[in-house]
């Protein structure tokens, strides 16, 4: 519940005393004493969803609530006026929508200093092949504040939003790939982890080196998430692990890569975090759009020139997020057919009856290089067999099916898991 507090003019009291009987608005005036002019103190109680919307019907009647108006936090209220002050949105006002960002924002000092904890925890966490450390690393990450900065800046057309918001995101993800690399540098030479590990084997990394659908889906739900939370009354700190979920520890796997100088694994990584980067913010801008968020003076009248002014900000912010979304979705969407060419390609090939006693576990296809003009694909595929047979034809029959599917030549590797009769 939000308490309002509204400085009236004299010759405004009527006007905007109709407004608030008109709505069932329960309210009290004071008598304030000033040098230039008559005027009054209203306060009433409103639902957070409804305070832009009688803000505009007040502003409507020639009140100028820029003069003076205060809205604060309030408890409960008695009559509640929820339903009488609501109407059809379900969200807070553009100048709390403005202030939550804002005060989302922890500080230079601290934002980095979280930024390098989590990140150093994310790579840990991927190194051990741990869900719940790597989890721990989202908790920790402050990247929902930039985030969520810049969606709102870009929507309200708010040029300093906007430049802070991508500023920190930019230079934040930058810190959190440099706290990643020089960790796993120090972890890779200083005899923590074996000398011989596969960085590519290990489940928690692997799952981030190869952006596909799935990938995709998390930064969009994200993003969108990111804007319901701050736009309404869902809990943002939650939100906040959801959108620390898609960049963190793809940061943390770019980091990796670099450190263990593969980078195939530093291209994956980079490819999903950018895409992740660029969904959250269109999407979180598209949210709130659609809940009816609106630069200032979104309806005033102005000519060409000035139109082109005022909202350049929002115009360019939302084309470099498109231009960015289209680059890194291209490369995904190609992943995601290569994909989905393979997972046909080992169906058909484990169907055959010679087959018939192995189960599929998983297929995993990932970015195994760079070449001239194209990327290179290893596939590796996980099946179980009983601990008494072997097949030695199942990789070459695995590599000319996949190589055929996709069209071009790809490394297969195959681990079995052996299973033992009970």
């Amino acid at each position: 519940m939000r308490l309002i507090h509204i400085r009236v003019p004299d010759d405004s009291l009527d006007s905007v005393s109709d407004v608030l009987d008109d709505r069932d608005i329960s309210y009290v005036r004071t008598e304030e004493e000033s040098d230039d002019e008559a005027a009054w103190l209203l306060q009433f109680p409103l639902p957070p969803e409804a305070v832009d919307e009688v803000l505009e019907d007040l502003e409507a009647t020639g009140l100028d609530a820029d003069r003076y108006t205060v809205v604060g936090n309030a408890e409960t209220a008695r009559p509640d006026q929820s339903d009488s002050a609501r109407r059809h949105k379900d969200r807070i006002s553009h100048d709390e929508l403005r202030g939550r960002a804002v005060g989302m924002n922890p500080g230079q000092g601290i934002y980095y200093a979280m930024t390098v904890l989590s990140a150093i925890v994310a790579t840990a966490g991927l190194l051990l092949d741990s869900p719940a450390v790597v989890v721990g690393s989202m908790v920790i990450a402050p990247q929902v504040s930039s985030a969520l900065i810049a969606s709102v800046g870009t929507t309200l057309s708010d040029r300093r939003l906007i430049v802070e918001g991508v500023r920190d995101q930019l230079s934040g993800l930058a810190v959190a790939i440099g706290s990643a690399a020089l960790f796993g540098l120090f972890i890779r030479h200083s005899g923590f982890v074996p000398g011989q590990l596969r960085v590519t084997t290990v489940q928690q990394i692997a799952q981030r080196i190869s952006p596909g659908f799935l990938s995709l889906a998390v930064g969009l739900c994200a993003g969108a998430a990111g804007a319901f939370g701050l736009a309404t009354a869902l809990p943002v700190s939650l939100v906040g692990v959801m959108i620390a979920a898609a960049l963190i520890p793809a940061a943390a796997a770019v980091g990796v890569g670099i450190a263990w100088e593969l980078p195939a694994v530093a291209l994956g990584a980079s490819i999903l975090l950018l895409v992740n980067v660029a969904s959250i913010n269109l999407t979180g801008f598209l949210v709130l759009w659609g809940l009816g968020f609106r630069p200032v003076d979104w309806t005033a009248d102005r000519s060409p020139a000035e139109t082109v002014r005022r909202y350049a900000p929002t115009a360019v912010a939302v084309l470099a997020l498109l231009v960015a979304f289209a680059g890194a979705g291209t490369v995904t969407v190609q992943q995601m057919q290569v994909e989905t060419s393979v997972n046909d390609a080992v169906t058909e090939v484990l169907s055959d009856e010679s087959y018939e006693r192995l189960r599929l576990q998983s297929v995993q296809t990932r970015f195994g290089g760079v070449s001239v003009y194209r990327l290179d694909r290893e596939v590796t595929v996980t099946v179980s067999r009983p601990a008494d047979r072997a097949y030695p034809d199942l990789v070459p029959a695995l590599e000319r099916a996949v190589s055929r599917s996709i069209a071009d030549d790809a490394t297969v590797e195959v681990t079995f898991v052996d299973r033992h009769p009970g």
